[in-house]
């Protein structure tokens, strides 16, 4: 038998006190998943000629464009600009899932 073994009865006690700590933070993180799903980013572009909401759903809820930005004869820059906002909104929202998540588990990375 290896030195310090006792059976196995020495760990469950533990073990079951890191099971509770790891689905309290599940459902801490999933709490905050729910938050963030109702919340709203918004994404600029082109010196906030372009604006975006995005919600923490990932859909798409609005979209503002100034006049001084549509262009006929430049349909690409304005698709780009759009982009870029919406990219930007997007961004947002993984950053703050990851910051959440984050300051529930003090970085450490697990499995759900």
């Amino acid at each position: 038998m290896a030195k310090g073994f006792r059976g196995g009865m020495g760990m469950g006690g533990n073990m079951n006190h890191v099971v509770a700590q790891a689905q309290k933070m599940q459902r801490q993180i999933e709490m905050a998943q729910a938050e963030i799903r109702e919340m709203r980013f918004t994404g600029t572009a082109g010196g906030e000629l372009v604006k975006v909401v995005v919600g923490g759903d990932h859909q798409l809820y609005e979209v503002q464009i100034a006049k001084d930005v549509v262009d006929p004869d430049d349909i690409e820059g304005l698709q780009d600009l759009i982009i870029a906002a919406a990219n930007q909104a997007l961004k947002q929202i993984d950053e703050t899932n990851q910051e959440r998540i984050n300051a529930i588990t003090g970085g450490m990375k697990m499995p759900f």
